[in-house]
């Protein structure tokens, strides 16, 4: 992936996020050599300058003399390098890495060419450093997770590669590379943006929308199920309301079930007047989720081609501005907004288990088994999905309302978006196991109609699954068909096997 700074897709950054190698286009260099060349003349020049000759944070009215510059460049990389916690998943690094280079391409930051290359190069040789995943605010930047990374470049603290965890200055001796000696600025611009929250909100952005098209699917095959109703599902209903994610959804569920035998066979005469909400409200309340995923995707996209650190260069005018782009409200408002989708989509889910082993409502035999009494069937699958829903909802609370004062109460508002970005992976792993136990109880379900037949779309969702889990016709051991079908909802094969245009980001 070539790294165009400023102009990179949601679909680039998954890319990357998904193994993409990634590299600055040749037409970021320019800029960079500019910027770092006005820090150059900025120090040259011998007026006090944050970040560039002057202590930090609240240290900021300390003059450094210019032969300490290096030094005290190296210093705010260690000192700041106080994370904690299990080490972030490598894919995430990654992504904050290229999302660095991106920013650095923008050619505001004053660091050197050489510096932007050790990026380029550590991610093209499977150089990850490991950063510890707690310990940022958010508000300053990303400061102890993008210091681990930097210390890395330094050849101080431990690097992935190969599957191996090595002190930093031999991985990087045995890749070849020589590690760092930082200039002016360079330290502070390293640690500091919004990197490691925007890697970590984007990585369950990207597991969200693939969790929302599998929930489709899913709630399109429990109301075949339970023989519910398409007509919610009708165009006018939802253009009268006006909301473009309720109206999407409202489409792709009725073509979804179009050419359903088993909704055929129930079309005239039902003696049931209206479904429960779990069915008949899916467009309301799984379009109000993909409006806010795709908010939150516009957000991220602005983000991930911005600037985010402190203080800003201009070439132009040999001007260092100080200001507060390292403040990641943005972020925390999106993700936040992901964790209530996350939340939501598997809220409804679980109602629509509930309603299909109950036998009043569902019509089917009591917990989907054949034989109730003697088996439980879906029993406790319920249950466990009742209890991820509501770990997610406690999840959920929103991070951004939270504040609390650091360094010393100069910066005495911060937005904890790396705390509210780090669940989402958390909760999309809790959401894709309540919606595979959906797809394992709607599948029981429709077999029960044989040999009536769903949709196209539907069948091939069922045939993929039973390609991995057969029909439960006694008590088994539950837990590798949980597995299985999780499996299909996390990888995203689920969406793949239906042939339907699912509504996404884009």
């Amino acid at each position: 992936m070539i790294i165009t700074p400023g102009a990179m897709t949601l679909a680039d950054w998954r890319e990357i996020y998904e193994g993409a190698s990634a590299e600055l286009s040749d037409g970021a260099w320019d800029a960079i050599d500019a910027s770092a060349a006005a820090v150059a003349r900025i120090v040259a020049k011998g007026a006090p300058v944050y970040g560039i000759n002057t202590g930090f944070g609240k240290l900021a009215s300390v003059r450094i003399a210019d032969d300490e510059l290096s030094t005290l460049q190296r210093n705010i990389v260690l000192s700041h390098a106080a994370g904690t916690g299990a080490p972030s998943p490598a894919p995430i690094v990654r992504l904050m890495m290229a999302l660095k280079l991106a920013s650095f391409g923008m050619g505001a930051s004053g660091v050197r060419r050489e510096t932007v290359a050790m990026i380029e190069a550590m991610l093209e040789l499977g150089l990850t450093p490991v950063v510890p995943s707690q310990g940022s605010v958010g508000a300053s930047g990303d400061l102890a997770p993008l210091s681990h990374m930097a210390a890395a470049m330094i050849g101080v603290g431990e690097i992935e590669v190969g599957g191996q965890t090595l002190p930093a200055a031999d991985a990087l001796a045995q890749a070849g590379l020589v590690s760092l000696d930082l200039g002016p600025k360079e330290g502070l611009a390293l640690l500091n943006g919004t990197q490691f929250s925007t890697a970590n909100a984007l990585a369950g952005l990207f597991r969200a929308e693939t969790i929302f098209r599998s929930a489709l699917i899913t709630g399109a095959l429990s109301t075949e199920a339970a023989k519910g109703s398409d007509a919610p599902f009708d165009a006018r209903i939802h253009a009268l309301r006006g909301h473009a994610g309720q109206r999407e959804v409202g489409d792709t569920l009725r073509t979804l079930m179009a050419g359903s035998a088993i909704r055929a066979s129930h079309a005239i005469d039902d003696p049931r007047v209206q479904d429960p909400y779990c069915l008949r409200c899916q467009p309301q309340v799984m379009g109000a989720a993909l409006d806010l995923l795709r908010q939150a995707g516009t957000t991220l996209g602005i983000e991930a081609n911005g600037v985010s650190d402190n203080p800003l260069i201009f070439a132009d005018t040999d001007e260092a501005l100080s200001g507060g782009n390292f403040h990641a409200e943005p972020v925390a408002f999106a993700a936040d907004m992901i964790a209530m989708a996350l939340c939501e989509i598997g809220s409804i889910s679980e109602r629509r288990i509930a309603m299909l082993v109950d036998p009043a409502l569902s019509g089917l035999p009591a917990f989907l088994t054949p034989r109730p009494g003697l088996n439980s069937g879906f029993m406790i699958p319920q249950v466990t999905a009742a209890a991820l829903v509501s770990e997610n909802k406690q999840r959920a609370y929103p991070a951004s309302v939270d504040s609390i004062p650091t360094s010393a109460n100069q910066e005495d508002h911060v937005s904890m978006a790396a705390h509210g970005a780090r669940r989402l992976l958390d909760m999309a792993d809790n959401a894709s196991a309540v919606i595979g136990i959906e797809l394992l109880a709607a599948c029981q379900g429709i077999d029960f109609h044989a040999p009536l037949k769903s949709s196209d779309a539907l069948e091939a969702a069922h045939r993929h699954l039973r390609a991995a889990v057969p029909t439960l016709e006694d008590d088994r051991h539950f837990h590798p068909d949980m597995e299985a079908a999780t499996a299909l909802i996390r990888t995203g094969s689920l969406v793949v096997a239906v042939p339907a245009r699912l509504p996404g980001l884009a």
